[in-house]
């Protein structure tokens, strides 16, 4: 029988499906070509596991479905009954696999899309066929990696310090990261890696997977003594959380896998392909207020800073937390969504009038999933807190948890946001999400899993009714950064710090997984309100330039030079944002531990950043090789937009100099030396 072969941009799976059980995954990375029917599977590897490793298919590690039948118990071997394609090659296509085992009363449908950019995803539902309950305790997607995957990259982190990167070999047994937070957190590895050993951003094999769920999830990598290795991710399923009746169903969320060859690049591109397979605006230029003003909800403050920001190039203005009913501290208010009249007696018109005057957009801050319990909406529906009305789950940030899943919660909280988009004529939502869920309990079991669907329903729904509303995901900065999420948003918050010199690590490795124009990156105060340390503006706004540009910044208070100093960056950034919002990330693998060097390349424009995080050890800097570029074609460079002080900077920086793609990734350019926190832009242009 010839094989099930899904092929597209130099990428591959392999699918053996003769049965009689499920089909085995024989291949899953580089492209094999053209490729001969069934003389090709007996020289791939061997074992391999199928799409859902179990006992009874000689898989001794973790199995694919793990449940409870209340009643005969029977361990699950699946029969193949369809196994339908739908491929064109080297264009990708989908496989979809209807299997069943009638002794044990479960169906399968697994769901496996190769899109043109070579990403993988997969999801699997399970059905029981059975009069007795199935109690689901988990389900996941795997696919195998080969044994010259040695190496195992995740990330962790916490408040105001995302996605810190951790290292160690892939030996035998399970290496799993699981969160129980009941969102995606802010140590939620987003990417687990495998790849050969050393691999870089530009060098190297990596397989990698993300599981895109706003709830709880585990990803993990399994090496196994008969020589097989997988990355597997799903939902983690709390005891009693999914419980099948006869003809129910669960479906996973969709799981993500990616290859390259190139490093861990490539392997990005390719999901950053997918999330702009759906196409947005022009990203504006957004200020929030919220670093300026905190609590202080003054008409003629915020009119005036609305003046400066439009002055300054700003297209966008976002009213943050503070507006609503008894909302003067982080203590009381959450849930009472109705404009404060006491604060604002004309309602938010005036201001939103003036924004719209000056040519902005105006968006607001909402927190709905969460309540205060100082607040009227709790003292009138204490019933509607996410967990047991006999114990209260331990509060944080003087806040509950709203159950979404129960329908009145739901419709108080749509009607709420529908009517104020309405009024208000919103542009832009943002939807904050600033604690962990502890001790959810939805009718009488956990509720993590109805509350991540009741959240996603509730995003679709008002989308549907404003479909020309942008939402941001923020989750205490960062804490809510994945696929579900991002189905249903526009861009997410990356950090709660705007600490420059962090957001250099912080946007690198959320990068990974989500490209640069949906990356909130705001220019923070001089002194950031988080870090406490002062960094100087041009490095700021550098570091901002490369994501979904904003400012977070009282401007009222700053002086004319450095209004006139960050109009000139949001001019520079509106100018290179057909560049920095559409070209493929590239990342150099740069040798200096002090400093990076990363950029966005589009066949004919490029725009770098060289930037000297710290003091170097080295007297003299080790040249920029500039990634991405087409070896074969000739280049202009030249400095883009303020230069850093010129006494470091080499002879190419003075005038714009002509190289050849070869000599500008392999040889480089001299560097500049430059003092910790200061960065150097470098726009290339095809000649």
């Amino acid at each position: 029988m010839s094989p099930v072969i899904l092929s597209a941009a130099g990428a591959a799976l392999v699918l053996d499906d003769s049965g009689p059980g499920l089909p085995r995954v024989r291949h899953f990375g580089a492209g094999l070509g053209p490729v001969a029917g069934p003389g090709l599977l007996p020289a791939l590897a061997s074992p391999a596991p199928p799409l859902l490793p179990a006992q009874g298919d000689s898989w001794y590690g973790r199995p694919g479905l793990s449940g409870v039948r209340d009643g005969e118990q029977w361990p699950v071997r699946w029969t193949l009954e369809r196994c339908d394609v739908a491929a064109e090659p080297g264009s990708g296509g989908t496989v979809t696999v209807t299997a069943s085992d009638a002794r044990a009363g479960l169906e399968l449908v697994s769901e496996l899309v190769m899109d043109g950019g070579g990403l993988v995803r997969m999801r699997h539902q399970v059905r029981n066929a059975a009069a007795s309950p199935y109690r689901v305790e988990g389900l996941v997607c795997a696919l195998p990696v080969p044994a010259r995957a040695g190496e195992l990259l995740d990330f962790t982190g916490r408040w105001a310090l995302e996605k810190v990167p951790q290292r160690r070999a892939f030996g035998h047994g399970v290496w799993s990261r699981e969160n129980r937070r009941g969102r995606t957190g802010h140590d939620g590895t987003g990417l687990l890696v495998a790849g050969t050993e050393g691999f870089g951003f530009r060098t190297g094999e990596v397989w990698a997977v993300h599981a895109g769920w706003s709830g709880g999830h585990v990803h993990y990598a399994e090496r196994i003594a008969e020589g097989v290795s997988l990355l597997a991710a799903g939902e983690l399923l709390e005891p009693g959380e999914v419980v099948l009746g006869e003809g129910e169903s669960y479906r996973t969320p969709w799981v993500y896998f990616t290859w390259s060859g190139g490093g861990l690049d490539d392997a990005s591109a390719r999901l950053h392909g997918h999330l702009r397979a759906r196409s947005l605006p022009v990203r504006p230029v957004t200020l929030n207020n919220w670093e300026a003003t905190y609590f202080d909800h003054g008409l003629d403050r915020l009119l005036e800073l609305a003046d400066k920001a439009a002055a300054a190039g700003i297209e966008r203005f976002v009213l943050d937390d503070g507006w609503f009913r008894h909302r003067r501290h982080d203590r009381a208010g959450l849930g009472d969504w109705y404009v404060d009249e006491g604060v604002w007696p004309d309602g938010l018109h005036p201001l939103a009038d003036r924004v719209r005057k000056l040519g902005m957009q105006f968006g607001l801050w909402f927190e709905p999933e969460m309540v205060n319990p100082d607040s009227d909406l709790a003292r009138e529906h204490p019933d509607w807190i996410l967990g047991r009305a006999e114990r209260m789950p331990p509060p944080q940030r003087h806040q509950q948890v709203l159950d979404l899943a129960r329908p009145e919660a739901y419709a108080y909280l749509l009607e709420r946001l529908d009517t104020l988009v309405g009024e208000y004529a919103l542009d832009y939502i943002k939807w904050d999400h600033n604690r962990d869920i502890a001790e959810p309990v939805h009718g009488g079991v956990p509720g993590v899993h109805a509350q991540t669907v009741a959240v996603y329903r509730l995003l679709d729904e008002l989308r549907r009714r404003h479909p020309a509303l942008e939402i941001e995901s923020c989750s205490s900065g960062g804490a809510r950064i994945d696929y579900g999420i991002l189905a249903r948003t526009d861009r997410v918050w990356t950090s709660d710090s705007n600490d420059a010199l962090d957001r250099q690590a912080i946007q690198r490795w959320t990068g990974l997984l989500v490209p640069p124009e949906r990356l909130g990156s705001h220019v923070g105060a001089p002194r950031d309100h988080v870090t406490g340390r002062s960094l100087p503006l041009a490095f700021r706004a550098a570091t901002a330039l490369f994501g979904h540009m904003g400012v977070e910044w009282d401007l009222t208070s700053a002086g004319q030079e450095e209004l006139e100093e960050l109009g000139t960056w949001i001019a520079l950034h509106k100018r290179l944002r057909p560049v920095l919002h559409a070209g493929r990330v590239v990342r150099a693998d740069h040798p200096d531990p002090s400093a990076s060097l990363h950029g966005v390349v589009l066949p004919e424009r490029a725009v770098y950043a060289f930037a000297q995080l710290t003091s170097r050890v080295d007297i003299a800097p080790a040249p920029l090789r500039l990634p991405g570029l087409d070896p074969a074609a000739l280049y202009e460079v030249r400095v883009a937009g303020p230069a850093p002080e010129r006494s470091g900077m080499p002879e190419w920086a003075a005038a714009p100099v002509r190289l050849p793609g070869s000599v500008l990734g392999e040889l480089g350019l001299p560097a500049p030396v430059l003092r910790p926190a200061t960065a150097l832009l470098i726009e290339v242009e095809r000649v």
